[in-house]
């Protein structure tokens, strides 16, 4: 009878009292207290009855889904929604949904973070201590977390975790995707944007997007033209810090990128990437107009505009244009006669580095470029080229105005039709379509001859006829008749002398239209025109 009145009155207050049981018990007897004796609690004595279920009866409200027990129909009711995935409680924030109230409660907490840790130096506030601790280390420059190998020491355990897997070559961290490791999570994350294409960090101004949130960064400096990073010694400044850092090995002589072949050092690691590949004869820019390969990129693409003749690049003084900036800036230098380049020796100046290297081989007679065939040493790699071509005969480069063929220098010859003379003398404005011609000209002005003979003491106003000279003196003979083997000291002789194997005889009489086959045999043969004798 005690036990159905115990139910009884329960689902009465699981209802919310919905039976009246004051009928039966006087307003005395209602305020009266009762006290349990099991446990000596104090209630009213319809409380009390409920109360007395919890140690006589147990838990009469049974889930028929997992057999779990509850003392009270709500909260069985409560639990059911588990079962139901029913979440009728949401977060008016955040939208999340929760089973229960106090759920809700508790999740509402991440929304309301109360920061009652206030840093007493800059005034940040936050959630707990510890982390206001670990700030504090920022004013402070205290790093108590030291590394027992190398001795570094950081102000979080956690980066002298991640720091000590350099040390072990530990990668914890591996990608579910094509299984690269690494020693740091967010190292990890980063890396796994590169198999989906996830670009999270986007520019509010143009809408580009990153997967880095440094690079959005760096980007934006794009649109404000901020340049944060500064050099102490020179004051220039830079957008991005690494081109800080490179810069600043222009101050310091670093090279801290070394080739472990050779031993050559540089001070950024895209120029020893591209040192190395002549070491390995790698090059992996190729040409898909005639499949040449490259070894650098750049390379390539000035190598493209043979096939297009492109030329980007224009002179905004005569407005001729040029495949090459470098070689826009060595023209302009035609206008405005800088010479940026001066030898240490005799203090003579040069409008390009490559002329002044040249030129100091004169002082120091190094001749590094050597003929293969014969042996015959040249100060200048294209003083070799034009040398070859009498061993072999070949003449590759042909004129498409005339059809002449030559062993080197076309431009040279094209001048000739184009009438183009690019070189002016600032002294009385003569103009010269070679510059070694403009050089020699000058010698009027200046009345110099800076090439001594130093067998007999004479001095030249041309190198080449020093050289020409020496021979007189050595006897060296460099020039030889393939066909006869007969030798000569000076080039234009051995051409003249070929023509008695060939037959060939390219000098006209322009009166009689008689050919011979040198040039003094024709100036000979006009003295019978002319009445002259020499």
């Amino acid at each position: 009878m005690e036990n159905e009145l115990c139910e009884n009155e329960v689902n009465c207050k699981t209802q919310s009292l919905k039976i009246d049981f004051t009928e039966d018990i006087t307003k005395d007897e209602e305020k009266t207290s009762f006290r349990c004796d099991i446990c000596n609690k104090s209630f009213l004595k319809n409380e009390q009855t409920i109360h007395k279920c919890f140690h006589t009866r147990g838990d009469p409200y049974h889930c028929d889904i997992c057999g779990k027990s509850f003392s009270e129909k709500v909260h069985l009711i409560t639990h059911k929604r588990i079962h139901a995935s029913v979440k009728p409680y949401h977060c008016n924030i955040c939208g999340k949904s929760f089973s229960q109230n106090h759920s809700l409660a508790i999740h509402k907490c991440i929304h309301i973070v109360v920061k009652s840790y206030h840093c007493n130096i800059c005034g940040k506030s936050f959630s707990g201590n510890s982390d206001l601790t670990t700030h504090k280390r920022i004013h402070t420059g205290e790093k108590p977390y030291q590394c027992d190998i190398c001795g570094k020491s950081f102000s979080q355990n956690h980066h002298l975790i991640t720091h000590k897997h350099i040390h072990t070559g530990d990668k914890p961290y591996n990608c579910d995707v094509c299984g690269k490791s690494f020693s740091q999570k967010n190292n990890l994350t980063i890396h796994k944007r590169i198999h989906t294409g996830d670009k999270p960090y986007h520019c509010d101004l143009c809408g580009k997007s990153f997967s880095q949130n440094h690079s959005l960064t760096t980007h934006k400096y794009i649109h404000t033209g901020e340049k944060p990073y500064h050099c102490d010694i020179c004051g220039k400044s830079f957008s991005q810090i690494n081109n800080l850092i490179t810069h600043k090995r222009i101050h310091t002589g670093e090279k801290p990128y070394s080739c472990d072949i050779c031993g050559k050092s540089f001070s950024q690691s895209y120029d020893l990437s591209k040192h190395k590949r002549i070491h390995t004869g790698e090059k992996p820019y190729h040409c898909d107009t005639c499949g040449k390969s490259f070894s650098q990129n750049h390379i390539l693409t000035n190598h493209k505009r043979i096939h297009t003749g492109e030329k980007p690049y224009h002179c905004d003084i005569c407005g001729k244009s040029f495949s090459q900036n470098v070689v826009l800036t060595k023209h302009m230098r035609i206008h405005t006669g800088e010479k940026p380049y001066h030898c240490d020796i005799c203090g003579k100046s040069f409008s390009q580095s490559d002329v002044l290297t040249n030129h100091k081989r004169i002082h120091t007679g190094e001749k590094p470029y050597h003929c293969d065939i014969c042996g015959k040493s040249f100060s200048q790699n294209q003083h070799l080229t034009k040398h070859k071509p009498f061993h072999t005969g070949e003449k590759p480069y042909y004129c498409d105005i005339c059809g002449k063929s030559f062993a080197g220098d076309l431009n040279t010859h094209k001048r000739i039709h184009s009438g183009e003379k690019p070189y002016h003398c600032d002294v009385c404005g003569k103009s010269f379509s070679l510059n070694q011609h403009l050089t020699k000209h000058k010698l009027i002005h200046t009345g110099g001859r800076p090439y001594h003979c130093n067998i007999c003491g004479k001095s030249f106003s041309q190198s080449d006829v020093l050289i020409k000279h020496r021979r007189v003196h050595t006897g060296e003979k460099p020039y030889v008749c393939d066909i006869c083997g007969k030798s000569f000291s000076q080039n234009h002789t051995l051409i003249s002398h070929k023509h008695i194997h060939t037959g060939e005889k390219p000098y006209h009489c322009d009166i009689c239209k008689k050919s011979f086959s040198q040039k003094a045999n024709l100036t000979t043969h006009k003295q019978i025109h002319t009445g002259k004798k020499a």
